[in-house]
């Protein structure tokens, strides 16, 4: 399904989550929008997962509004939200390391021919598949049929986009995908990123790094122990202020004015202790 660019795919108002009496997530807003790329920023703890389960429909908010594709709505489960055109590519990938990549390509959604219990794997369709999908977004393996971990950890993530595409999503969630790459890897998985997004997909890119962040994202949602602690448009923000923000640079003003004070203070007793003697 073809969606404009621009149009609104999942939609946050005042979104909070609570577990028992501890409130996670607090009065978010969020519009994931076809062709763009929103980035979630945040250190550990300020809420990233679990504002992505609630879109992935792994856990249900508990107040506000959510809205799917315009409509009001509380995703009861991940395969609910698969149905929706939500797919959610995890840090910690889904893949069985042994099988080749068209197996994981493919994996629980194998391709079949013949009819009743004669029904066997179209093994030839699905590497054909696999390879030409991966193609599509730049990944020119020379053989689908070799054992998925032997790809670099940027491949595989592309592999798991490349499959979330090819099955249909139309908001693409993806949970720290350069957390654990070195920098080489990481711009390949950020090429893929803006490949997606290309093909007219919803990207919500997960992770506490803003240079990572900043190339390829529209928009920059910055969360602080489950609180909003801004939302910018990429024209009205710089790196450096994003940078500043997610590092907390008021506080660390207000921390390093108190340090002034304690050398000032050290030196003022130090003076006087001379004086004494």
């Amino acid at each position: 399904m073809t969606t404009t660019t621009g149009t609104s795919l999942v939609t946050m108002r005042g979104v909070g989550k609570r577990y028992g009496n501890i409130l996670a997530l607090q009065d978010v807003d969020l519009d994931v929008q076809a062709g763009r790329v929103t980035c979630v920023l945040g250190d550990n703890g300020a809420g990233k997962s679990t504002l992505i389960k609630i879109i992935a429909g792994r856990h249900q908010h508990s107040e506000g509004v959510l809205e799917i594709h315009g409509e009001e709505r509380t995703l009861g489960s991940p395969r609910e939200a698969l149905d929706l055109g939500i797919a959610a590519v995890y840090q910690d990938l889904a893949v069985v390391p042994l099988m080749p990549v068209w197996r994981n390509f493919f994996l629980g959604s194998e391709l079949t021919k013949g009819r009743g219990p004669a029904r066997i794997l179209d093994v030839k369709k699905m590497q054909r598949i696999a390879k030409q999908e991966l193609l599509d977004m730049g990944i020119d393996l020379r053989d689908v049929n070799q054992p998925i971990h032997q790809l670099s950890g940027g491949e595989r993530q592309c592999v798991a986009i490349a499959r979330a595409v090819y099955f249909g999503a139309r908001v693409l969630i993806l949970d720290e995908p350069t957390a654990a790459l070195g920098v080489k890897q990481s711009g390949v998985v950020l090429r893929y990123v803006l490949r997606a997004r290309d093909r007219g997909l919803g990207v919500v890119f997960i992770t506490h790094n803003p240079h990572h962040a900043y190339p390829v994202g529209d928009r920059f949602l910055l969360l602080k122990r489950g609180r909003p602690l801004g939302y910018h448009e990429k024209k009205d923000v710089t790196l450096d202020e994003l940078t500043s923000q997610m590092a907390g640079g008021a506080e660390l003003e207000e921390l390093a004015h108190e340090l002034e004070q304690t050398d000032a203070d050290s030196a003022l007793i130090a003076d006087v202790r001379a004086a004494e003697v």
